[in-house]
């Protein structure tokens, strides 16, 4: 299936100057997005040889793993007089890439595209190097919308297995449920040892499982360093604020976490401390605690969050006097406040909801998203029906 949302942005990219860099957390749809564009290239008469591309994940490339290497082998193959599509992809498992991809950008006719599963691909020498001279483009597994154009059949049959199992794409291709299990607990290993453990030197490896094993249990809470480590050290896995903080810091930059700051909606400004944090995918927190605790508001929060990235908004959770809203999404100039509960018919989970957002002075947009069929609202805040807004054009 297409990943539409990220094709066109690479369309609209297609023969820029500048290097498209496509991040996201491993297996959701990187090196596809490649291949669906090289076929794209190919439809706009783009000849074969005018498109090389390069997995780093297949051993039979190891020979490209010197950066010099690589960077003749690409040069060596370029057209005179034609544009040549460079894709690299995983080119991080490259030492010192950076190095070839800047010599190869500033050549004339070459479009050049790379892929990474961690965030150390945009940092240090390569941010240094290229400054303003990379895009970068957010990957994420399916969302709602394109879990359900992929698997089809009955909409609330479709919801119940993504609310389940999440959007890993070839996840959803999968109907035995160990054996989707296994894939999942694939990609979580390979991440933990890959682009955690390995790249950080950690050594404490149990005591890392235990704050992603925290983070993924209060998905949705607000939580600090300190809370972590006092929480851990309680169960007898002693730890300090810090080990813990930079825990969390290989955990956002694998891409498996996503940090939503505090926002104070009268002061206009971001707080320091005491924000939330959010799975790339709710089937991994499935993987690892199976429905312990599942707060299933908490787990909607984390899905309507992950929309709002892919929609391009920059997302944090607000705060207005005493009171919290779950999201402020800012896009631009414009801004649009967000409560997520699973119902609201109860009067006492109205009131909850909606006497935040009636704490608001502007005049930005206002929604509740719950489950529920019927509507409810006030004062201008409109209720949403969830479904009916992941499957929204947007």
């Amino acid at each position: 299936m297409q990943r539409k949302r990220y094709l066109e942005k690479l369309k609209k990219l297609k023969d820029k100057q500048i290097i498209k860099v496509v991040t996201g957390v491993r297996r959701c749809g990187k090196s596809t997005l490649l291949k669906q564009f090289q076929e794209y290239l190919k439809s706009c008469g783009v000849e074969e040889r005018q498109i090389i591309s390069i997995n780093f994940e297949d051993v039979s490339n190891e020979p490209l793993m010197d950066y010099k290497a690589l960077h003749d082998f690409v040069v060596k193959q370029l057209i005179p007089g034609k544009m040549t599509y460079v894709f690299l992809d995983e080119v991080q498992a490259v030492p010192q890439y950076q190095k070839a991809v800047d010599s190869l950008f500033i050549r004339d006719n070459v479009d050049l595209y790379i892929t990474g599963s961690n965030a150390y691909l945009l940092s240090g020498e390569l941010a240094t190097l290229l400054s303003g001279r990379f895009i970068e483009i957010q990957m994420l597994p399916f969302s709602f919308a394109e879990y359900y154009e992929f698997v089809g059949g009955d909409k609330r049959d479709a919801w119940q297995a993504y609310f389940k199992n999440g959007g890993f794409p070839f996840a959803a291709r999968l109907d035995d449920d160990e054996i989707r299990k296994d894939y999942l607990m694939g990609i979580y290993s390979t991440v933990l040892l890959k682009d955690i453990v390995a790249r950080k030197g950690i050594s404490n490896v149990p005591l890392l499982e235990s704050v992603i094993k925290y983070l993924f249990d209060n998905i949705g809470s607000i939580v600090s360093s300190k809370k972590i480590a006092d929480s851990l050290t309680s169960f007898g896995r002693r730890t300090s604020p810090i080990t813990v903080e930079n825990y969390i810091k290989a955990l956002q930059e694998s891409f498996v976490l996503y940090k939503a700051s505090r926002y104070d909606i009268r002061g206009k400004q971001h707080l320091k401390s005491l924000e939330k944090y959010y799975l790339v995918d709710v089937g991994l927190r499935r993987l690892l605690l199976g429905n312990k605790n599942a707060d299933i508001g908490h787990l909607l929060e984390n899905i309507v969050y992950l929309e709002l990235i892919r929609r391009g908004f920059s997302v944090d959770i607000g705060k207005v006097g005493d009171l919290g809203i779950d999201f402020v999404a800012h896009s631009g100039g414009d801004r649009v406040y967000y409560q997520v509960a699973a119902s609201i018919l109860d009067p006492s989970a109205y009131q909850r909801e909606i006497r935040p957002l009636k704490k608001i002075a502007d005049h930005y947009p206002k929604y509740i998203l719950t489950m529920d069929e019927i509507s409810m609202g006030e004062d201008g805040i409109k209720q949403r029906n969830i479904l009916d807004f992941l499957l929204e054009q947007s």
